[in-house]
């Protein structure tokens, strides 16, 4: 019997695994980097042992560390999470080899399955349906869309697209410097690309005395640089004669290596229902929230119980209704996806019905690693949460999700937030049309588009200027409690000047005996004000306003959307004026590789340099046509957000 359990991750899901341990009566330890120290999963432990540093090399992949703080705290198991050391081999066989009890599958199946070129032969040989493995050097233009990929490792990393020849180099270059600073291997091959694929999995689960379970399918298919950001589980896309078929390859797949515990069978259909395998997760997923909410089953207790030598029954429960998990993130999809840090000043989201659990019934879970004050920094991935909302059926969920998110008071940090609403309210997605193209066919531009329209963004402003007033008069204690602004005669307007993305607002108003007069909004009234709170009547109709100020920024909530204001500074600091052709890092980071050369001409889009945060690549590409005069980094050398990475100038200006 587990007594004692040591988490070897951090975030979101120690603490998942955590709430599971309490329920069970089962010791919890976590590990912490330097960054996590005050993380929530540090908090809820018994028992917490640092790992000096901050680098997953230096800390979360440590094997030796691992186990000397399970000797520590007198744990007797280790559950690895996902991530990290999660499907190393190695580490299984440390614990094991430490008298301490691994709560995964056996290490010869981790090792199996965790090269993608060997697991794909054994697949073949097994009756699992696969896409043949392609030889670059043998590759011509009839084997074009093709995908190279990382064999070992995933997330995304290590992949390229190759829909010309004269790419194919550079991509199998990229994706195996990429693949052996993420995974310690650089082997890469590659294989036919379905751009319209269905990127379905198969949730197992298998005991030690010969039962597997095929728990029922998800599918994955919007994603972001083959990262999943939508998951639901049952896919709209496959019928009962498909998931049969499914099922019985999941389960092949798992016997073929002897497998013990959760794990997905990863799979990409065609639009003709054709399906083949992709490669094996032999750990819990992301995305295992969804199974969970739609079978009514805990699976880190069974993962437990199967380490613990229990028998499972010999059929799984059926599920019933659905269930849709978004990821949300701390990143901007309309600037390419770029990661962001920052202290996450408020996070709350309305309606969760439970947190790391399934609710009863219909109902909104949040599986989350952060909290109001959590800093988000730059060497983990920037993921806050995971948000799931399970129905009886599938528009519902959807309904529910995206009411809850529109809903959210998120502060500090850009997130998809607004993405992730727009995808669960479109057309197609409400029409099961979720191929992995969806972001490519519907346009990301429109996908991204914030929540609030700029007549509501001009509004929100308002509100925030009046807020602004409010508190100005609560702290000066003056006034006879007349509004900041009132005037007994006409005089000069307030003013306020805010930025919202790339847009500049100017609010321009008064306050009097007849009420509120603000320039461009003739229709409307002021109710009331207050530092937090501002009603409003727009042509009849009232409107609440939430306002939070925190050092320049300032968040306004209402249903019209949720805005994020800077306040613009009076006057111009002219030292930090900026050259011309200018190259700023868009978030803290590592340069990983340089392209370029001071003198060289380069074309607009030409890649300049590579950084490395959250552990992927960004590339830096020149704005414009023009010659590089400045390249103020070098490579490995850390970067700060805003820091100016290059400088590329037309060639007449340079000669000017």
């Amino acid at each position: 019997m587990i007594r004692n359990l040591l988490v070897a991750n951090r975030g979101e899901i120690t603490r998942r695994v955590f709430r599971t341990c309490a329920e069970l009566g089962i010791g919890r330890v976590a590990v912490f980097s330097d960054a996590d120290a005050d993380s929530p999963h540090v908090a809820e432990s018994d028992a917490a042992v640092r790992l000096p540093g901050n680098a997953p090399s230096e800390t979360y992949l440590r094997t030796e560390l691992l186990i000397e703080a399970a000797a520590a705290t007198g744990a007797d198991a280790v559950h690895p999470g996902y991530g990290f050391l999660s499907e190393n081999a190695a580490f299984a066989r440390a614990v094991t080899d430490a008298g301490l009890t691994w709560v995964g599958p056996p290490p010869s199946a981790i090792e199996t399955m965790g090269s993608k070129v060997e697991s794909k032969r054994l697949m073949d040989r097994a009756g699992v349906p696969v896409l043949a493995e392609l030889d670059p050097e043998q590759v011509t233009e009839a084997d074009l869309p093709l995908l190279v990929k990382a064999s070992a490792g995933g997330g995304g990393r290590g992949m390229r697209v190759v829909r010309e020849l004269g790419e194919l180099a550079d991509a199998v270059a990229g994706a195996a410097a990429e693949a052996g600073s993420a995974f310690g291997d650089a082997t890469v091959f590659c294989e036919r690309y379905l751009p319209t694929g269905r990127h379905i999995e198969v949730q197992v689960l298998a005991d030690g005395h010969g039962t597997v379970w095929a728990l029922g399918e998800r599918e994955c298919s919007i994603q972001r640089r083959h990262q999943k950001v939508v998951e639901e589980a049952p896919s709209p896309f496959v019928d009962e004669a498909m998931r049969e078929e499914l099922f019985d390859a999941a389960r092949k797949a798992a016997k073929a290596i002897e497998y013990v515990g959760a794990g997905t069978v990863e799979f990409l259909a065609a639009e003709d229902g054709r399906f083949y395998f992709l490669e094996m997760n032999t750990r819990l997923q992301v995305e295992h929230p969804v199974t969970e909410c739609v079978t009514g089953l805990d699976l880190v207790a069974l993962q437990l119980r199967v380490a613990e030598g229990a028998r499972l029954p010999l059929e799984p429960p059926q599920w019933t209704g659905h269930a849709i998990e978004v990821r949300l993130y701390a990143e901007d999809p309309a600037a390419g996806w770029q990661p962001q840090s920052g202290t996450l000043h408020r996070f709350e989201l309305p309606g969760v019905d439970a947190e790391f659990a399934i609710p009863t019934g219909a109902g909104l879970r949040l599986d989350s690693g952060v909290v109001d004050g959590s800093v988000i920094g730059v060497h983990y991935d920037p993921m806050l949460a995971k948000v799931i909302a399970v129905a009886p059926d599938r528009a519902e969920a959807a309904r529910r999700l995206a009411t809850a998110l529109a809903g959210a008071k998120i502060h500090g940090v850009v997130t998809n937030r607004d993405l992730l609403v727009n995808v669960l309210r479109h057309r197609a997605f409400l029409a099961g049309e979720t191929d992995t193209a969806f972001f490519d066919r519907h346009g990301l531009d429109e996908l991204s588009r914030p929540l609030a329209s700029e007549e509501s963004v001009r509004r929100s402003a308002l509100a925030a200027a009046l807020a602004a007033a409010a508190g100005n008069r609560e702290r000066a204690g003056v006034l006879g409690g007349l509004p900041s602004g009132w005037r007994n005669l006409p005089a000069a307007p307030q003013r306020k000047h805010y930025t919202a993305g790339d847009a500049e607002y100017e609010v321009t108003y008064r306050l009097g005996r007849s009420g509120l007069i603000a320039d461009g909004h003739p229709d409307v009234e002021l109710v009331e004000s207050g530092p937090e709170r501002v009603v409003l009547d727009i042509a009849g109709v009232r409107r609440h306003f939430d306002v939070a100020a925190y050092d320049g920024v300032v968040c306004v909530d209402s249903a019209l959307g949720p805005v994020t204001f800077t306040a613009s500074p009076r006057f111009a600091d002219p030292d930090a004026a900026l050259a011309a052709g200018s190259l700023l890092a868009p978030m803290p980071g590592t340069v990983l590789r340089v392209a370029a050369s001071v003198g060289d001409r380069v074309t607009a889009g030409a890649p300049l340099l590579w950084l490395e945060a959250m552990k992927m690549e960004h590339r830096i590409s020149a704005p414009a046509d023009g010659v590089l005069t400045e390249l103020p980094v070098a490579v490995g050398q850390q970067v700060e957000l805003g820091a100016v990475l290059a400088v590329v100038q037309d060639e007449g200006e340079q000669q000017s």
